[in-house]
């Protein structure tokens, strides 16, 4: 495959990739453009929102994890069908716990001339070849914890062992900055509710790391239309008094719960 020299000879087997499609990006800095978008899954966080927000958008790359279904050779014939994209979005669930997978991945955008955007909670540092054109940063603060005895989207029963999974690495503060000073380029997309209730953590968590205002895209909390309409407007006018930029999530505005789009 011509701008791929990577470690992979298997190009055909499957690996933890759940989700592969052509896109509008929606979210932080490159939104707007058209993009690839590699879905992985596993992830070590179990986010809930409250009742406002609800569970994780990807709650089947985490909560209930499914089993990967693409190759690389599914990744190459998608840009070959798609040859004016220059995009890629890296996602999940957790990327980052994909080490070996991410670094394929990258050798490709590298060599291929595609920018490369990777999307994390912050969980895991990424030691790769190459830099990241870009790490989308979606720290996790304590609004975001599984309630102890509510139904998963699958009807299981949070229970004692979930809350402590999700709260191990939840805030992992030295991965987090070695992301950011390891990197091409940053930014931090939190989300907020209606209810502005982070705003103290997340402000503390900035000034923690010394993030300027230019580098928060923070994002309205809601996995569907409905729950994001919720979130909208106090969220948006919050970023424009406070001088962050506002990531508007149109994927949601557009397709509603819709996957792959």
């Amino acid at each position: 495959m011509p701008g791929y020299s990577g470690r992979i000879r298997d190009l055909n087997k499957v690996l933890p990739i759940i989700e592969l499609y052509p896109a509008i990006q929606a979210e932080g800095s490159r939104a707007g453009y058209p993009t690839v978008i590699i879905r992985t899954t596993g992830c070590t966080h179990r986010c809930y929102f409250g009742e406002v927000g609800g569970w994780c958008d990807s709650w089947y790359s985490s909560v209930h994890p499914e089993k990967g279904r693409f190759s690389l050779n599914d990744v190459f014939n998608l840009y070959a069908a798609y040859p004016h994209i220059k995009e890629m979005l890296i996602t999940g669930g957790a990327p980052t716990l994909h080490p070996v997978l991410l670094n394929e991945l990258i050798h490709f955008a590298h060599e291929s001339g595609i920018f490369i955007t990777l999307e994390t909670e912050g969980s895991h540092y990424l030691s790769s070849d190459q830099p990241v054109d870009l790490v989308s940063i979606s720290p996790k603060f304590s609004r975001s914890i599984p309630v102890l005895g509510i139904k998963t989207p699958l009807g299981a029963t949070v229970g004692e062992r979930m809350i402590k999974q999700h709260n191990q690495l939840r805030l992992n503060h030295a991965a987090i900055a070695r992301l950011i000073t390891d990197h091409t380029d940053y930014h931090i997309k939190p989300v907020l509710d209606e209810t502005l209730a982070d705003l103290e953590e997340l402000e503390t968590f900035l000034e923690k790391l010394n993030i300027p205002d230019d580098k928060v895209w923070v994002m309205p909390a809601g996995g569907n239309r409905q729950a994001l309409l919720r979130s909208y407007p106090v969220v948006m006018n919050y970023a424009r008094d406070r001088g962050w930029r506002f990531s508007p999530r149109p994927h949601i505005m557009a397709f509603d719960a819709r996957r792959g789009v």
